[in-house]
């Protein structure tokens, strides 16, 4: 009886841990389109470290993107809330909709807070000095690869981009993320097994 009782408590404790570590830790997440390829592809898994908020420049995070990212707008990129900002103008959107999406996205951070973007064919020009950008997609003529003048990101928000420059809807559109809806930076891929490694 005695050693059916220290089982079940140390099964109860495993659950209890992985539970909290998921909560709190560590948590997957499963690639749900293409605005992360080459680096990410659909279905892919990876591991997010939930202990970070204020992710770096460079790092793939996990978070919740504004309202207008999901409503999306007359040409299925999402909304920015500056009409004059954002899809079919010359400029990226450095002022998201006020409310939470529910959405987990996934993307990487291409500026923080106070930095000045550009974009032009789809490289992001960050204070002045073009990002050093061998993972993504090549972006062609179009009008998600050219925001030429110039957006400062707001103190605490960050602008994040898909590595598919092409095919991303991300920050160009619905602007940056403020910190608070940023889950956590994506460290590690753990499926499928030929992928396995760190971010």
């Amino acid at each position: 009886m005695k050693g059916l009782i220290e089982l079940v408590v140390t099964v109860a404790i495993a659950v209890a841990l992985a539970l909290l570590i998921q909560a709190f830790i560590v948590k997957p997440y499963k690639i749900p389109s293409g605005s992360m390829i080459p680096t990410l592809a659909i279905n892919q898994r990876v591991l997010t470290n939930r202990l970070v908020s204020h992710p770096s420049v460079g790092d793939v995070v996990v978070f919740h993107p504004p309202e207008g990212a999901v409503s999306g707008g007359p040409t299925g990129e999402g909304v920015c809330a500056n009409p004059n900002q954002g899809a079919g103008q010359n400029q990226a959107c450095d002022a998201p909709t006020p409310q939470e999406s529910n959405e987990t996205y996934i993307k990487r951070v291409v500026g923080g807070p106070g930095d000045t973007i550009s974009i032009v064919d789809g490289h992001v020009y960050r204070n002045g000095v073009r990002e050093k950008d061998p993972y993504i997609v090549q972006c062609g003529g179009n009008s998600a690869c050219n925001f030429r003048t110039a957006i400062k990101i707001p103190p605490g928000d960050y602008f994040m981009m898909g590595d598919n420059r092409p095919d991303s809807d991300d920050s160009r559109f619905w602007g940056p993320v403020p910190d608070k809806w940023i889950i956590g930076v994506a460290f590690f891929t753990y499926w499928p097994p030929d992928r396995i490694g760190f971010l």
